[in-house]
């Protein structure tokens, strides 16, 4: 089975986005670079945009989206319905992000994490699975406030509260 990944940056993560892209096809991924492609400025939302997109409508499973702290481009990914994006700059963090909330795309800043504590939390990221149980309803309630679906949202919530689960 092939392994698909999508990654974009802004000119700011254009500089680290090729050492994540090698040692993503090191790790036997097929990676597709939607931009920047240089270190002329540009603007994050682009990116994020771009990468959720692919995420969102299924051509990808998993995308990247590296910004200068990733907080830019992962609210622009997260502006994408379908797109749990999750902002982290050390390995625990990502690993949780997949485990609990199912994310969809990871985002990390290139000013704050040098190359190899992002391919850790690449790493980290990947080898994580969604645990299900107690958090899908919470990924349920994410996916409602997608579709602006209040009665759906309203129910789940409603059912989180008489549930024993933490």
């Amino acid at each position: 089975m092939i392994k698909k990944i999508c990654i974009g940056s802004d000119h700011v993560g254009a500089e680290l986005k090729p050492k994540i892209i090698e040692h993503l096809k090191d790790i036997g991924y097929e990676v597709t670079d939607v931009g920047a492609y240089n270190l002329e400025r540009t603007d994050y939302p682009i990116y994020g945009r771009k990468v959720g997109e692919l995420v969102a409508s299924g051509t990808f499973p998993l995308g990247i989206a590296i910004c200068g702290t990733g907080v830019g481009i992962s609210i622009a990914a997260n502006k994408v319905p379908g797109v749990r994006a999750a902002c982290v700059s050390e390995p625990y963090s990502a690993s949780l992000s997949r485990q609990h909330n199912n994310s969809n795309v990871l985002a990390f800043g290139s000013r704050v994490v040098g190359s190899e504590l992002a391919k850790m939390i690449v790493d980290a990221w990947l080898n994580a699975e969604f645990q299900g149980g107690r958090h899908q309803r919470r990924i349920n309630e994410l996916n409602a406030e997608d579709t602006r679906d209040d009665v759906i949202f309203d129910q789940l919530v409603e059912n989180g509260k008489n549930s024993k689960e933490e």
